[in-house]
């Protein structure tokens, strides 16, 4: 008997959640001779009680679609983040193929002598038994992809997992945007398959797009021939339903100077927008990312490669699928704060308005040593700098 979609999440989340508790079990019982017995028993009742919920979770949240949208069952965790104090950072972070809530207050800063930063890093138990590659938010659900290219929907307000199943085999190449749809707010995935594909002895290069409707639980082929190319480590974010990417031209030579431009996957059409202009021009392997302030506006940063001594940051005035305008931030001379650029693969940053800061989340800087920390750098206009070690970052290997 062939299974619906529902009946194959069903069993796809009793093997998930039994493969878990066999294995945390196992874990726990090696344990036995060196630990409490009480104490083991009340974290086997904790995994009993979390695999009995996965159906309930899922039923629940599929009900929640049905007579509204998911985005508004986590209106708690939305009212959460948008009342917290405006000098408060909320928000998530990868640490260790794991997912941490992190909550980032700047209220003292600049109001003594001794610079004042308090964090506050809480890591995801729900998700414990998961190893995460990457994190994409979206107004009050957080997209996953694990380690094993699997993406799952996570709602941290009412603590709920979703598993999307693939239309077709997923893959280590897979890129992911997350957003959703303007007419009813259901929220979507768009995927992006980079495929080799061998045919009469040739490779050919191949690259589809498809968008998952949460709602429907189905996926759709987006009809698109893209002349332009985002970089796997360049992540999509969400604002105000549509995606937006740094983009480039797609070039088959080798070249330093490339067009580059921003890029919107608008949702609700289905479909991407035509080129945006960015506020200045990026070279290879100059470091840009982006970032949302206040899930209102759309921020930049760029490094230039080849001039480390600047860092500049725009925040739009003006943002929609099809127009963009900008204002310049903040400009920043960062030889004599940190000396380095940061990581244009992957680092991350969020901005202060009102007090004009900027905190990135990079290593920190290239020490010759394997010891290397997860900093959050603190970066003001008129010189101000101060780095916060996070963790301590594991298998770097060799700097």
């Amino acid at each position: 008997m062939k299974l619906s979609l529902s009946q194959k999440l069903e069993e796809d989340y009793k093997l998930e959640a039994t493969s878990c508790l066999k294995k945390r079990i196992s874990d726990l019982e090696s344990q036995l001779a060196r630990a409490d017995a009480h104490i083991v028993i009340d974290q086997v009742h904790e995994l009993e009680e979390m695999d009995k919920s996965f159906a309930m979770n899922r039923e629940r949240l599929k009900s929640q679609k049905k007579r509204r949208s998911v985005r508004s069952t986590c209106k708690n965790w939305n009212a959460l983040s948008k009342s917290a104090s405006r000098n408060q950072f909320l928000g998530f972070m990868m640490m260790d193929s794991k997912v941490c809530s992190l909550m980032f207050d700047l209220e003292r800063i600049r109001n003594s002598d001794e610079a004042f930063v308090d964090r506050v890093i809480n890591q995801v138990s729900v998700l414990d038994h998961m190893e995460i590659s990457k994190t994409f938010y979206c107004e009050g659900l957080l997209l996953l992809v694990t380690k094993d290219s699997r993406p799952l929907v996570w709602n941290p307000c009412m603590n709920q997992l979703l598993k999307i199943r693939p239309r077709n085999s997923y893959s280590r190449l897979d890129q992911y945007a997350f957003g959703y749809d303007n007419n009813n707010r259901n929220h979507k995935v768009l995927r992006f398959i980079d495929e080799y594909l061998f045919t009469d002895g040739l490779v050919k290069h191949a690259l589809t797009y498809q968008v998952f409707d949460l709602a429907s639980e189905s996926w759709r082929v987006v009809d698109v021939t893209p002349d332009w190319d985002i970089k796997s480590y360049q992540r999509g974010v969400s604002l105000k339903g549509n995606a937006y990417f740094f983009a480039q031209e797609k070039t088959t030579r080798l070249e330093f100077e490339i067009q580059d431009f921003l890029l919107c996957f608008d949702f609700t059409r289905e479909r991407f927008g035509p080129r945006l202009p960015l506020p200045f021009h990026s070279y290879a392997r100059d470091t840009v990312a982006l970032s949302c302030v206040r899930e209102e506006k759309l921020s930049v940063l760029h490094q230039s490669k080849r001039l480390l001594d600047t860092m500049e940051i725009w925040v739009t005035t003006k943002i929609e699928h099809s127009d963009v305008s900008w204002s310049k931030f903040l400009r920043v001379d960062m030889r004599p704060l940190t000396g380095f650029q940061f990581d244009y693969k992957s680092g991350s940053f969020f901005i202060h308005e009102e007090k004009k800061l900027a905190v990135v989340f990079d290593l920190d800087g290239y020490k010759p040593t394997r010891c290397r920390y997860q900093t959050a750098h603190i970066i003001g206009e008129d010189g101000y700098y101060k780095s916060v070690n996070i963790k301590e970052a594991k298998d770097l290997g060799e700097p």
